[in-house]
């Protein structure tokens, strides 16, 4: 790699006896050697090699600024150097054009700024004022230049904060670092498109043929289904060696049966552009095998549940299938276990947190679906139509290992007493007995009984119109507290469209509830990011949790809880919070650079949990939210601290949009 020339100049031996002695404007020379280990310790200077690093230091001066003293002038200072914080702290702000100032951020030791202005030649684009006595490294435009200009990472990293590439390095570390490797990782469920594996033109077979006809072709080609075209030779169904079983021999159809009869249409299609990850996905909660392949508006192949599994070796299709295949209850327990071994695979292969807390949704989706439905088999069917409603963690699809019951009933409001009376007992057996399943899976009791087995969340459709009507209406801030777990729910087995119903009734009551949202809002800012005054860390200082961080309440809580408010407040019917987020930016209701900080930051959040349990999990510990800083890498403990500065700026956002401060 390429270095810097040295400058001569005899440099100081003692760094703040000879930075205390500088002016404002006097700047001087300092030791190498003091700047050389200051450097290795900071990003992203410790990732460059040794050479380029001692160079650099030797073009290194040091310069004192007492407390509240201005460095930057918003659009006048000319800046020609880039600071380093050796001791001490800033802060950095804007003023708008009526003069009001906008606080930005404050940063400390390790720190720095300068950088944007030299790498855009621009004067100031910020103020930056010292909040304390604050020594700084300084570097001269040219070498800084030289260095943005000789390394792309460096380039990168003061161009973006909490950048792809940055959080990205970061999940590369936990995985490297945090994780003991069984396999060896192979990225390809997400890199991989679905149109790559697809093998050869599609077969297809004329809608007018008989089942004889497109069994045969089936055994001809070994292949297991066919696309079906119509009379103007587009494609308008697909069969498959199952619809074969179930359909024609099962059921004893004669085999001159046109293949329109059995056909699945219209045909569950995915773009060719997707990645394997999301077909597999696709596959799952749609319970098929089959997903014909579509580029350009036309079907080029189908893709199988055995590619997926072809191409991956762990692969939770396996689960999924043994899921289905159950056909006792008990058989459950042991597979619900299996989920962390899945997921580990997938964390392992580079999945972001998105995609796996999608997998683990789909998992416990379907061992709930197969319990649920075995039990109906065993009561026998309701009297009346229900719903069972997931709610929390599970309702926003949001679920890791350590993932609490938290569930309710809705079922259709009974025709008389006696059908209400049926009703009430058959749903009390049914949740006792799910809920002693569920528990009997891994999934331990909610602490605070938010569960179908208590009879008051489990209720027709009218009574839960009038608990959230209550919630919206008169508003106590221990009831909105409480009840910001039931605004999360959605559907997990039974009758959808009650679910619906009761989405709706929620949409169309809670937009113009000024004082619930005024709770609302009030709540999403209790949980302040453990940041200090110079963006340290904070850790619980005493009792179980001692020098530990909470991730959930401090990290994750906000970012979920500031979802919640604004769809909520904008109509919006989604429940997980990266899909709110997406929605609200699409209606323009959240600022696009706030969007995509906040999407980054707590996908960032969400995964440095998820490798923290899976690492509890494999001790044979319970899983939990607390972490130690300490254990964190520098890389990870600033772009956590990134993370952390996100959550102020939503919280800034929020005092701004529901005026908390007029209060």
């Amino acid at each position: 790699m390429r270095g810097f020339p040295p400058v001569g100049g005899e440099p100081s031996k003692d760094l703040e006896t000879n930075a205390a002695m500088t002016s404002n404007n006097d700047k001087h020379m300092v030791a190498p050697d003091v700047v050389l280990d200051f450097l290795k310790k900071s990003l992203p200077f410790k990732e460059l090699e040794p050479q380029v690093l001692e160079s650099l230091a030797g073009r290194c001066l040091i310069d004192f600024f007492p407390k509240a003293t201005v460095v930057f002038k918003q659009g006048e200072t000319e800046v020609s150097h880039f600071y380093l914080i050796q001791k001490g702290g800033v802060k950095i702000y804007l003023k708008d054009e009526g003069g009001e100032i906008l606080l930005k951020d404050f940063r400390g030791e390790g720190e720095y700024f300068g950088a944007l202005p030299l790498i855009h030649d621009s004067k100031a684009n910020l103020n930056v004022e010292t909040v304390e006595d604050t020594f700084c490294f300084l570097f001269e435009k040219e070498a800084f230049l030289q260095l943005v200009r000789s390394f792309p990472a460096v380039s990168n990293y003061f161009l973006r904060s909490m950048s792809k590439k940055l959080v990205n390095t970061v999940y590369a570390e936990l995985r490297e670092h945090r994780m003991t490797p069984r396999t060896e990782s192979s990225l390809y469920l997400f890199s991989e498109q679905v149109g790559q594996i697809v093998k050869g033109k599609p077969h297809t077979i004329a809608a007018g043929e008989s089942v004889r006809r497109a069994a045969a072709r089936m055994a001809e080609l070994h292949i297991g289904s066919l696309l079906v075209y119509g009379e103007n030779n587009d494609i308008i169904g697909i069969i498959t060696d199952k619809d074969l079983r179930t359909k024609v021999v099962a059921a004893g159809m004669d085999y001159q049966t046109p293949i329109s009869r059995i056909m699945t249409a219209p045909v569950e299609a995915i773009p060719a552009h997707a990645v394997c990850f999301d077909a597999m996905l696709a596959m799952m909660r749609r319970r098929i095998h089959h997903l014909a392949v579509e580029q350009q508006g036309e079907i080029i192949g189908v893709v199988t549940t055995h590619d997926i599994m072809v191409l991956q070796g762990t692969s939770p299709i396996y689960l999924f299938r043994e899921i289905l295949a159950q056909r006792h209850i008990a058989g459950l327990y042991g597979l619900s276990r299996k989920v962390p071994q899945v997921i580990r695979s997938l964390i392992e292969e580079g999945a972001k947190a998105n995609n796996v807390t999608r997998m683990i949704t789909v998992l416990n989706d379907h061992i709930l679906d197969r319990l649920l439905t075995l039990l109906i088999d065993e009561l026998g069917l309701p009297p009346v139509p229900f719903c069972w409603l997931l709610l929390g963690s599970e309702g926003r699809r949001e679920q890791t290992f350590k993932t609490d019951q938290d569930n309710a009933i809705v079922y259709a409001d009974p025709q008389d007493a006696a059908q209400a009376a049926a009703a009430e007992k058959y749903f009390a057996v049914l949740a006792d007995k799910a809920i002693e399943h569920l528990v009997a899976c891994g999934y331990p009791r909610c602490p605070g009984d938010i569960m179908a087995s208590n009879p008051k969340w489990r209720q027709p459709l009218s009574v839960w119109k009038r608990y959230f009507d209550q919630w919206l209406i008169t508003p106590e801030p221990k009831d909105v507290l409480h009840s910001t777990i039931f605004f999360d729910f959605r559907d997990g087995y039974g009758a959808r469209s009650l679910a619906d119903e009761l989405r709706q009734h929620l949409v169309d009551n809670a937009g113009k509830k000024d004082l619930f949202f005024m709770h609302l809002a009030k709540d999403c800012l209790e949980a302040r990011p453990p940041l200090s005054f110079f963006r340290n860390l904070i850790v619980e200082k005493d009792g179980e949790h001692k020098n530990l961080l909470d991730l959930k309440t401090k990290g994750l809580v906000p970012f979920v809880d500031f979802a919640r408010l604004l769809s909520l407040k904008f109509g919006i019917r989604e429940s997980n919070t990266l899909g709110r987020l997406q929605l609200l930016a699409e209606a323009e209701r959240l600022a696009p650079d706030l969007y995509r900080e906040s999407v980054d930051a707590y996908e960032f959040l969400m995964h440095l949990r998820l490798v923290h349990q899976m690492r509890m999990l494999e001790d044979n510990r319970q899983p939990d939210n607390f972490i130690n800083p300490a254990d964190l890498s520098d890389l990870e403990k600033q772009t956590l601290k990134e993370a952390f500065e996100v959550v102020r700026r939503i919280q800034s956002s929020i005092n701004l949009e529901f005026r908390l401060s007029d209060l």
